[in-house]
């Protein structure tokens, strides 16, 4: 019987889904679910490196070929179980030719000390980020209306003001929201690039 090393014990989920052939390709939830990391690593991985390329469909679907997978789930164990840091592991890609070798041996203390600022660095990142309240407020871009006329004053429904009130409410929170998120990405960015 074939097993699943990374199947969760009583995961009805996991014992009903029928299996992929070795050859298949796995989509990024897939290979998220097999590795246990977040579908938003696997596309920062593809940034920093250039070796895993996945199939991309319509809309922006990846589809990882089976050695992407072998790749992703090699430097998942040089960064989480061995200590390596990502430029540890670009270290690596480029003495290997390209490839990771089976024969790499933990990292070193240095490495393992580097690795630990840095996921130390990322999580302290993430704990000062601005509190969504103390942002500015950002100027809503009104949409001018298509050609259509507008109705009479006197037919505007109070129900129908009161959604596009509270559609604009919202529409400046996701606004707020968008840039906070956007000027924490960029601090990632310079504190990564360092």
């Amino acid at each position: 019987m074939d097993t699943d090393p990374f199947a969760m014990e009583g995961d009805e989920a996991s014992r009903l889904r029928p299996r992929k052939s070795a050859e298949a390709y796995r989509t990024i939830s897939e290979v998220a679910d097999e590795l246990h990391v977040p579908q938003h690593v696997l596309r920062f991985w593809e940034t920093k490196f250039p070796r895993i390329k996945p199939l991309k469909r319509g809309g922006g679907r990846r589809y990882y070929r089976p050695d992407d997978v072998v790749l992703l789930r090699r430097i998942a164990n040089l960064l989480y179980i061995q200590g390596y840091t990502i430029k540890g592991v670009q270290r690596l890609l480029k003495e290997g030719g390209g490839a990771l070798h089976d024969q790499i041996p933990p990292a070193s203390e240095e490495e393992r000390a580097a690795a630990a600022a840095e996921r130390a660095a990322t999580a302290s990142l993430a704990a000062t980020a601005v509190p969504r309240a103390d942002l500015p407020e950002l100027p809503i871009h009104h949409t001018p209306p298509l050609a259509s006329p507008s109705p009479p004053a006197a037919s505007v429904d109070t129900d129908d003001a009161r959604a596009l009130a509270h559609a604009h409410r919202n529409n400046a929170i996701l606004r707020r929201t968008l840039r906070a998120t956007l000027d924490d990405l960029e601090r990632l960015r310079r504190l990564v690039a360092g």
